[in-house]
């Protein structure tokens, strides 16, 4: 057997490209008798001229995309507590206290990505007492600090991870009967939140 081999999409094109010598494949038509020299040249500049556009594309691509999912990442760190979170973005206005009415957008998922709740859809921050209780553990961390974790500033985005016991535990949320398929948190599910820190809200 052959040893395997690895090359870049842009090494992959260049194998692909016909080359200058190759003979046509059995189904090709024959060339007609008309044919001369002419044309043959201008076919062969014209794959020329196709090809490097090709290869000009290929490596754009491969230089541009990487680059933009790079851009996407956010590696989550973990803490003692098992929630795990990243800034995507450090706001600059005033840090969230415990006890403060507060305002803040977030977008819910499940570990498969199923969005399971959002504030963004129905098109207004969710108001709420931060540090108390009012929401799952993990949120007031989230937001407050806590436990290894910064308080959020406003203007502020993060995105979370958050173990069973920081958030619906063995009970899930949204159940419709006693089976776990009837929920829409299922029991011990660990959640993802994106997080927008608003800011202060009037009481």
């Amino acid at each position: 057997m052959a040893p395997a081999t690895s090359t870049s999409p842009l090494s992959r094109l260049l194998l692909s490209l016909p080359k200058p010598n190759a003979q046509p494949p059995l189904c090709a038509n024959p060339p007609s008798a008309d044919s001369g020299a002419g044309a043959t040249s201008k076919n062969l500049v014209l794959r020329r001229r196709e090809a490097a556009a090709a290869v000009l594309s290929a490596a754009l691509l491969t230089r541009v995309l990487p680059a933009a999912a790079a851009a996407d990442e956010c590696a989550l760190e973990a803490t003692p507590s098992g929630l795990a979170f990243c800034d995507r973005v450090v706001g600059t206005g005033a840090e969230a206290v415990k006890g403060q009415l507060i305002k803040a957008h977030y977008r819910g998922m499940l570990e498969d990505g199923t969005v399971f709740d959002s504030s963004y859809g129905r098109g207004r921050p969710l108001t709420i007492m931060v540090g108390v209780g009012e929401v799952i553990k993990g949120w007031d961390l989230c937001l407050a600090g806590g436990e290894g974790i910064p308080p959020m500033r406003v203007g502020g985005k993060r995105s979370l991870r958050l173990p069973p016991e920081l958030a619906y535990g063995e009970k899930g949320a949204g159940c419709r009967g006693w089976e776990p398929t009837s929920c829409v948190i299922p029991p011990n599910s660990t959640l993802l939140f994106d997080v927008e820190y608003v800011g202060r809200a009037s009481s």
